[in-house]
């Protein structure tokens, strides 16, 4: 296994999370940072911003850290839970990366990335549902509600406060924490840690390795379910290996590091290939110099079906919850009714 030289970008979010001591300049524009995000959501509170109520349930999930925590495989699996409890979900979503001639924009799983982002898209082909991209949410969340569903799932829409919510679940990677704890662009935090303590639920994505302000969060797990080719879709078991090692592994997503820890447990060797969070592919951007198996995330192989050679494969997974947490989300959509 090798790793490529970081971007500047890439050495700041680690540095972010590891308390490096260059960023120790940068606190007072930290500071000034959550003053400002801080006094932002008081506007929202106090009615001196306006918020639009939508005539449903609203369910926000989102962080407070940069660099990709596992909200989208908790949004999917949200999704298919509601579902399978007789709701109409519609995901919102604000459609980063994408650039559409309109907006509010319905996404399917035929959508051009290049105008939804690849997180709507990835989205609409694992849950089949009404998603749709829109820079402002409110909007986006009535053209749902006008569409028949009768509950709203907003994806990555924290702070989105315009929007109101019936309920916030942060979610939280469990090996990176809240970093050092302070705000951009000292740190990772797009808000205050205090912030954990007014979300109806924190969710860890993995078992905790930090301490954090909120000891009773609840633990997610992502769980690989099976290797799904890129060509023409067709889904293997984990086991055995249905490619030849070495490969090339591909992760374009806020915490590459992740998935390449789990292609690790899974028996998978080859050269991990971090890219930024979003990354777009072009043709040359999976043309490597050895020719190997290339294995990747479902979010980028949403921009890759016209590029990549065919010995290309996905991993998928699956978000697990344990049962008291279905539990109290179920007794807290029947309080909502």
């Amino acid at each position: 296994m090798s790793l490529p030289g970081k971007t500047l970008a890439q050495r700041w979010l680690t540095g972010a999370y590891q308390g490096s001591h260059w960023l120790t300049p940068l606190r007072p524009l930290g500071a000034l940072y959550q003053w400002a995000m801080a006094r932002r959501e008081h506007a929202y509170n106090s009615a001196k911003k306006p918020t639009w109520q939508a005539p449903v349930p609203v369910i926000v999930v989102g962080n407070i850290t940069l660099g990709g925590t596992g909200k989208s495989p908790l949004v999917a699996w949200l999704s298919h839970w509601l579902v399978a409890r007789g709701w109409s979900p519609g995901i919102v979503t604000r459609g980063y990366g994408g650039k559409a001639t309109h907006y509010p924009l319905f996404v399917t799983a035929d959508t051009p990335v290049k105008e939804s982002g690849d997180e709507p898209v990835m989205l609409a082909q694992q849950t089949g549902l009404p998603v749709v991209a829109d820079p402002n949410r409110a909007r986006g969340a009535q053209t749902l509600v006008e569409a028949g569903c009768d509950i709203i799932v907003s994806d990555d829409g924290l702070q989105h406060l315009a929007l109101a919510r019936d309920i916030e679940l942060l979610v939280i990677d469990g090996a990176r924490g809240l970093g050092n704890g302070r705000c951009l662009p000292a740190g990772p935090l797009r808000e205050s840690p205090s912030r954990l303590q007014r979300v109806d639920a924190v969710i860890i994505n993995g078992d905790s390795q930090r301490s954090l302000p909120d000891a009773s969060a609840t633990t997610m797990q992502l769980a690989p379910q099976c290797w799904r080719r890129l060509d023409d879709g067709a889904r293997l078991p984990l086991a055995p290996l249905p490619f030849t090692l070495p490969v090339h592994a591909v992760a374009g997503i806020g915490h590459p590091e992740r998935f390449f820890r789990t292609l690790t447990t899974l028996g998978v060797e080859g050269e991990w290939h971090p890219l930024a969070d979003h990354q777009q592919f072009n043709a040359d951007a999976l043309n490597f110099a050895e020719t190997r198996p290339i294995i990747m995330t479902a979010k980028d192989a949403v921009k890759c079906y016209a590029l990549a050679p065919p010995d290309s494969w996905v991993l998928e997974v699956e978000a697990i919850l344990p049962p008291e947490f279905e539990h109290w989300l179920a007794a807290r959509l029947s309080a909502l009714s």
